[in-house]
Formats: C-alpha cells, sequence, structure tokens
C-alpha cells in the first residue's frame, strides 16, 4: 500500500516513519508539514493510505479530509481524543491518538490493509461501490449495495439488513462495513446501526423508520441525521 503522512510537527511525522518502515505492506512515499502540498501531492499521485494530523494550523485534519471528493484510506494521528467521534463520521479507518505505540499503530496498518484486500476484491472500487463480498462461514457472499435497508451490529457479529426481508451475517465489524459503503447513499445513526438514507420512511431527533422498524439515533450521531 502506497501511503503519505500530513502533520505540522517534524517529530510526529518522524515517529510515523519510523513505524511505517516496519511495516512491510506499507510504503510511505512521502510526508508533509503542509496540507495544500499534500493536496497537490494527490492530485498528481495514486495513494491508498494517508496518516492523517486533525491539529494543523491552517487547516484540520477534518476538513482536509471533507474537501477530498474521493479520499483513500484514512488514520487519523492527533492528541485530541475529542474529535474520534467526527472523525468515525467521515469514515476514518482508525484513530490513533498520540503518542502511540509501534504494536498499536501495526494494529491500525492490518485494519487497512484488510479493507483493501477486500476492496480489491470487490472489484478495485473504493468510491460508490455496486456491490462487495463479505465472509459468512467458508463462504464469500455477494452484497449488492442497492438491496441493503440497514446493517445493525449484534454482539460479535453485524447483520445485513435486505430488502427481501432477509439478511446476511458477518463477522466484520460495523465500523469497518461502514467503510465499503457509498457515504451519500449511507448514514451512521447509532453505534450499532447504519441505514439506507433511500430506504427512511420517517425519522425525528430520536430514532428513524424503515417500514416497521425503528432504528435508534444515537446523541453523537444527531447532527449528522440532521445534515441528512
Amino acid at each position: 500500500m502506497i501511503a503519505i503522512a500530513i502533520d505540522d510537527e517534524p517529530i510526529a511525522l518522524d515517529i510515523v516513519k519510523s513505524h511505517a518502515s516496519k511495516v512491510p505492506f506499507i510504503t510511505l512515499e512521502a510526508v508533509f508539514t503542509n496540507a495544500f502540498e499534500a493536496i497537490a501531492h494527490l492530485q498528481q499521485h495514486q495513494v491508498d493510505l494517508i496518516f492523517l494530523d486533525i491539529k494543523m494550523p491552517d487547516i484540520s485534519g477534518i476538513d482536509f479530509l471533507g474537501s477530498l471528493s474521493n479520499p483513500p484510506l484514512v488514520i487519523f494521528t492527533t492528541a485530541y481524543a475529542e474529535h474520534a467521534v467526527k472523525g468515525f463520521e467521515l469514515n476514518a479507518l482508525d484513530y490513533l491518538l498520540k503518542p502511540f505505540s509501534l504494536s498499536r499503530f501495526l494494529k491500525a496498518c492490518n485494519k487497512a490493509e484488510e479493507l483493501y484486500s477486500l476492496r480489491k476484491k470487490s472489484g478495485g472500487i473504493v468510491s460508490a461501490p455496486e456491490h462487495f463480498f463479505i465472509k459468512d462461514g467458508y463462504e464469500q457472499v455477494k452484497v449488492i449495495v442497492d438491496h441493503i435497508l440497514y446493517i445493525e451490529a449484534a454482539g460479535n457479529y453485524t447483520l445485513i439488513h435486505l430488502n427481501n426481508n432477509s439478511s446476511l451475517s458477518t463477522r466484520m465489524p460495523i465500523g469497518d462495513m461502514q467503510l465499503l459503503l457509498p457515504v451519500r447513499r449511507f448514514v451512521r445513526t447509532h453505534r450499532a446501526f447504519i441505514v439506507a438514507k433511500n430506504a427512511v420512511t420517517r425519522f425525528d431527533k430520536n430514532q428513524i423508520r424503515i417500514g416497521d422498524k425503528i432504528i435508534p439515533v444515537g446523541s453523537t450521531y444527531a447532527q449528522c441525521l440532521q445534515e441528512f
């Protein structure tokens, strides 16, 4: 995987470079203290993963990510835990709180590599895929994005509820599942629920309905639902 790192602190970039050099499937091809130079780089080069700081002087990492029309995978690296929820609303893959260890860094990279490989198996489509595959037992099952009504976290499983009154189960965490979905067509309403926007029949500040199904709206996701 081709990666870049963006952080206004050179010492923080040195740590990312050191950690990345020990991960065999990560090639850190460039680092930037200036986010706008990174934007220019992204316009000219294919990048699979960004290690992105949040608190930067000219533009925040959250605003930077929001400005990208077709962003690669993103792992936030920051000293400020209060931005985690907003980061995950923007489909950040992981959130490394400084100072982070090599083992924690490796865990985030493994997560990125797993999702990167899954996307390649699903046809290499990163933005607005029409389908993807999930593992169900010993089989890989094709999921048509247009058939999804909502997705639900249930213990150690994630349930995908479809428009033919059937459902699929997988051990993929719901956060990873969210990264496979087109952002414009799905919204996270709760830590345990993602819904297809076009399937919503009614909603208020506390809950939404998809047919007869009532789905709660978590307080940390209320702003995201209001924007929808």
